[in-house]
């Protein structure tokens, strides 16, 4: 049976973060999408336009020196322009160390992203992690 197309999208996704590949992630992404991301730290908050969102996640590689690694565990859909995936990261930065489960709740219209809404296991661990 083959993969649903909005979750192909996230899949291709994660695989190009894992990557660094900051022009396939463009592809994937429209012009005018929200990335939102908990917490009350310097990474957090609402990252609107791609270039502003690719630019947090360079941000992201930056501040964990190419430590951060994101497994992509499930993807799921539900035909209407809504995939939810679940993932497990770790990443180094200052001493400290982050080790949890996260997922994204995405909104896909046609063969984009258009919203990512992060969720995160412990928000009080991640706004340690990233102060």
């Amino acid at each position: 049976m083959a993969e649903h197309p909005h979750a192909a999208l996230v899949r291709k996704g994660y695989e190009a973060f894992s990557r660094g590949d900051m022009d396939t992630l463009r592809q994937l992404t429209a012009s005018d999408a929200t990335h939102h991301v908990p917490g009350s730290h310097p990474m957090s908050g609402d990252f609107k336009g791609v270039d502003t969102i690719l630019d947090m996640y360079r941000r992201q590689f930056e501040e964990t020196n190419g430590t951060l690694k994101v497994q992509l565990r499930y993807v799921l859909v539900d035909g209407r322009g809504h995939a939810v995936s679940l993932h497990h990261y770790t990443a180094e930065r200052n001493g400290k160390r982050i080790d949890e489960t996260g997922g994204i709740v995405f909104r896909i219209v046609g063969d984009k992203a258009t919203d990512l809404d992060e969720c995160v296991e412990d928000i009080d661990k991640s706004n340690e992690f990233w102060s």
